[in-house]
């Protein structure tokens, strides 16, 4: 029969209707289906590695692993990301060039303009989604950082988590680094991880490569022919640099010869592998002010010995990830499945300088550069504890120069050192190379490449429609004939560069660059030429010999730049800016017992660089309850209020510096504690603890946490995650408040810093969260 006009419901329905099923076809939707024989792939995205920092690139750190997979693979020795790190992951999972996918910078700023939108659009579709309309399963676990800071509490939008762009299941932090023994948070699919304490032997890149691990067993054991897409995107390298014990011990001793040595054999093993030609010339120390490396050789025996350290624990976090890729491929092949799987192993941007010269072993303070000189951005820790889970530590910017070798600068700025990085990729079953083929390409590749490279590979085209509206076509272009033959030309000949005023253009063999110099207009760049085709390694400035070639490029530049949303120009300066409905999160807030931890940003709103004060209800105290009342913080920074044996305990750790006032006793029936604390002179705090309205303890003049300090955001009756004392925590564990406990209120009160000290500090931290 025919369905009548005004029925409801059968709109693209192309079965048959009748009045029964007697007189009825039945027809079902057929879920779609990738290609037959589709590969599985997996990316593994490192975080601030630099060029050598990996066997197949030259370096000493044991990678067995990456070391067989390169042996069969393909290495790009040309491929290039961009300095920082939510610009490349928004690159590598769009295809798009950063600020057209809208992250001229890091997800930790919102200066308001549409290529620092630091959220995905919807009309921005990622790999992840492509994949799964085509029949992928799909997993993501590590950092995301594609996440404004102010949209990872509960109650914002989650449009740009990784489960709304494509990916089944997610496990990690949303954060641009953290912990590697106390994470200030974790998310699970689409939820905070509401965890107290961690077990013992806890190491995030375990803990993330246990979730990994689980999810493919997960697939296989419902779904034996499903392929794949795992997106690994490890929070190391990023510092704080903290490994395990037992890959320390590994690396004892091997680093006493420094970095110019080091330097030296790991360019001399490039040449010897012929990543780069024979009379390439590595890079000089790096002397610009505020980029420069001394000799190895200028340094006391007790730097030389400290700073050896700093690397001993960056090599052991190296070999662990190794350990983490050998682990999952094993996992692969025990289903068969490695041949017919493609490994990708990268970094999102090169080597860091953010130690400084000399290393700190107090992470947060480094980045609160205030002007003043007294401010102690290394703060002297025992160096038996550098890379454990009490110090948050970087390695000195020489060590930085070692991990870009041979190239010169850092993460940051758009020359080779900051955004050339190493590319590994295998495919036994598709791509098979001659006899004569090394796997060795030299040919130009960009980080935009790798979406439309691997949907290449494994026979998938966008559709084109993300949500109904048209999606942005990929910046990058395939990269497969490359892949297949050493002789291929490149399809990627130009590829633009900006961040914070750093300038790139890169056109068939010629690479225009400028730095942008502190007191120099944003828009007045020093442009350098290099011929890289003779000059790999950016040494020789020709732009005086070729001033017809600058002025092109720098035209193209200029095009490129409106093309891709790149204006306006952004200085550092601009961005501390943020929308003006975040000054919200610095409204009171009171919270009750049992309440989640609150997250990091959020809860930094309540204190920083103002007077706040911290009230506390309880229910009647009486004689023996004990625990925290309130934390915020953990070994890197933070303050905590507890009761022990009867006492009341006002605890606070500055950068890892550990001090704490007695309150005195308290009488049973007590039921208002409070911490008054106000802004002193020269970025400090004086601190006042009182209880049912009386003063009974001070504590004038500590540094204030600031920038990304305190690390973990604020809990109610229990030191939860990381400890803020270290020595409570290996007494008492978490200590949880065993009285009736009603709630503890924040009441901020106004900035009292002088706002060029909060931007400059601001402007800081938000470079140390890439």
């Amino acid at each position: 029969m025919t369905v009548p006009s005004h029925a409801r419901g059968y709109d693209n329905f192309a079965g048959r209707v009748g009045r029964t099923t007697d007189d009825s076809t039945p027809d079902w939707n057929v879920p779609p289906s990738a290609p037959p024989g589709a590969p599985n792939v997996i990316v593994v995205l490192i975080d601030d590695m630099g060029y050598s920092d990996i066997g197949p690139f030259g370096s000493e750190i044991d990678t067995p692993t990456l070391n067989r997979l390169a042996h069969n693979g393909i290495r790009l020795t040309n491929y290039h990301t961009t300095p920082l790190c939510s610009p490349s992951r928004a690159a590598l999972l769009t295809g798009l060039n950063p600020h057209r996918a809208g992250y001229g910078f890091v997800a930790n700023a919102d200066p308001g303009y549409p290529g620092l939108r630091l959220e995905l659009a919807d009309d921005v579709a990622t790999l992840p989604e492509i994949l799964r309309d085509n029949g992928y399963a799909t997993y993501a676990v590590g950092k995301w950082h594609l996440v404004r800071d102010a949209n990872m509490s509960p109650g914002r939008t989650r449009d740009s988590w990784p489960t709304q762009r494509g990916f089944d299941r997610y496990y990690g932090s949303l954060e641009g680094l953290n912990s590697f023994y106390y994470p200030n948070q974790l998310v699970s699919d689409n939820s905070v991880v509401d965890i107290e304490a961690y077990p013992d032997g806890y190491y995030l890149t375990d803990d993330l490569t246990d979730k990994a691990i689980g999810y493919l067993k997960d697939l296989r054991a419902h779904d034996a022919d499903k392929p794949f897409f795992l997106y690994f995107a490890h929070v190391a390298m990023h510092g704080p640099l903290q490994a395990k014990p037992s890959d320390q011990a590994k690396y004892r001793g091997r680093y006493a010869e420094g970095w110019d040595r080091i330097r030296e054999n790991r360019f001399a093993a490039q040449l010897a592998q012929g990543i780069f030609p024979q009379g390439t010339r590595q890079a000089p120390r790096n002397s610009e002010p505020g980029y420069d490396v001394p000799a190895w050789e200028s340094l006391s025996p007790a730097e030389q010995a400290r700073f050896a350290r700093y690397m001993e624990v960056y090599a052991a976090m190296v070999d662990s990830i190794d350990q983490s890729l050998g682990r999952i491929l094993d996992t692969v092949e025990q289903y068969g499945e490695l041949d017919n799987t493609i490994v990708v192993f990268t970094s999102d941007n090169g080597g860091t300088a953010e130690g400084g010269p000399s290393g700190t072993r107090s992470y947060f303070a480094e980045f609160a550069h205030v002007g003043d000189p007294d401010w102690v951005g290394d703060v002297p820790h025992d160096e038996d504890l550098i890379g454990t889970a009490r110090l948050g530590v970087h390695y000195p910017r020489g060590w930085g120069q070692t991990s870009n070798t041979p190239f010169r600068f850092y993460k940051g700025q758009t020359f080779a050192g900051g955004v050339r990085v190493p590319f590994v990729l295998s495919w036994p079953a598709g791509l098979k190379r001659d006899t004569d083929d090394d796997g060795i390409r030299h040919q130009y590749a960009y980080v935009t490449d790798l979406a439309p490279t691997l949907l290449d590979l494994v026979g998938i085209e966008p559709s084109g429609v993300r949500r109904g509206l048209p999606a942005k076509e990929f910046d990058g272009v395939s990269a497969v004939e490359v892949l297949r033959s050493p002789d291929a030309d490149t399809r990627h000949t130009e590829q633009y560069a900006e961040m914070t005023g750093h300038r790139g253009f890169y056109r068939d063999g010629w690479k225009l660059l400028a730095l942008h110099e502190p007191g120099r207009h944003i828009d007045d760049p020093r442009w350098q030429l290099f011929d890289l085709t003779n000059d790999p390694t950016e040494l020789d400035d020709i732009a005086n010999l070729y001033p017809d070639k600058v002025a092109e490029l720098a035209h193209a530049w200029d095009e490129s730049a409106w093309a891709n949303t790149v204006f306006p120009l952004i200085t550092r300066e601009d961005l501390t800016l943020r929308r003006p409905a975040e000054a919200r999160l610095g409204d009171p807030v009171r919270i009750l017992a049992g309440a989640p931890t609150l997250e990091r940003y959020r809860s930094s709103r309540l204190i920083a660089f103002r007077d706040f004060d911290i009230a506390v209800a309880l229910e009647g105290y009486r004689s023996g309850d004990k625990g925290v009342l309130v934390a915020h913080g953990d070994p890197q920074g933070g303050y905590l209020l507890y009761i022990e044996d009867g006492r009341l305990i006002f605890g606070y750790n500055a950068y890892g510096r550990y001090t704490a006032i007695d309150a005195g006793e308290l009488s049973d029936g007590v039921g208002s504690i409070e911490v008054r604390t106000a802004v002193a002179p020269r970025l400090t705090w004086d601190f006042t603890v009182r209880v049912d309205g009386v003063d009974r303890a001070a504590l004038p003049g500590r540094v204030q946490l600031v920038g990304m300090a305190p690390w973990t955001g604020i809990s109610v009756g229990v030191d939860a995650r990381g400890p803020v004392s270290w020595e409570l925590r290996e007494r008492r564990g978490p200590f949880r408040y065993t009285g009736n406990l009603v709630s503890v209120t924040y009441t901020p009160g106004a900035v009292q810093v002088p706002q060029q000290v909060v931007r400059e500090v601001e402007r800081e931290a938000e470079f140390a969260a890439e």
